[in-house]
């Protein structure tokens, strides 16, 4: 009987410990990226749009979709754009669930206080409610990268955002983050 309890407190601690281990290893791999760009897959109520994105760190984007209109979204860490050629949105970041997503101090700061989710054996998944938001966050289980994002748009869309390869601290180009003027 007593070694019954012993196994099961052991257990316990053995599965706390790795977990707080792949925490530390997602957390210290996000504070190591400046940025990151990558190919990305974009499911918005079952429209699968395609294309290229490019994150620097705090809340900047620019993404180029493929065969879409030339397609482009850009945040400058303030507001959102969102232009093809023949429609033009901005948006206040602040307003959008990729506030909280190209926040990685935020990211952090949550993944310390949340639990996570295995799925699968290879996807570490965290849940993030933020001011009516529902955010689940998606990393690798091999190398604890980011892998992508789920969440409902200002639009009320359900948006599933599959990224990769992913490139990390890349020298990038001075005026990428520059919001376009609309036509």
């Amino acid at each position: 009987m007593m070694l019954k309890f012993f196994s099961i407190i052991f257990s316990f601690i053995f599965i706390s410990c790795s977990n707080a281990e792949i925490k530390n290893k997602i957390i210290q791999n996000l504070k190591d990226t400046n940025n990151l760009d990558f190919a990305f897959e974009q499911n918005i109520n079952g429209n699968v749009e395609r294309g290229n994105c490019t994150i620097e760190y705090p809340k900047k984007i620019f993404c180029q979709y493929i065969k879409s209109n030339n397609k482009i979204l850009v945040s400058n860490g303030k507001s959102l754009v969102i232009k093809t050629k023949v429609s033009y949105y901005r948006y206040p970041l602040d307003k959008t669930p990729l506030n909280l997503i190209l926040d990685k101090d935020y990211l952090i700061n949550k993944i310390y206080d949340l639990s996570e989710r295995i799925v699968d054996d290879n996807l570490i998944n965290f849940t993030i409610f933020e001011k009516d938001n529902e955010i689940n966050i998606f990393f690798d289980n091999q190398n604890y990268d980011l892998i992508g994002w789920q969440n409902i748009d200002i639009y009320q869309n359900f948006n599933i955002t599959y990224i990769s390869p992913i490139r990390k601290n890349r020298i990038l180009p001075r005026n990428l983050f520059k919001l376009p003027l609309q036509n």
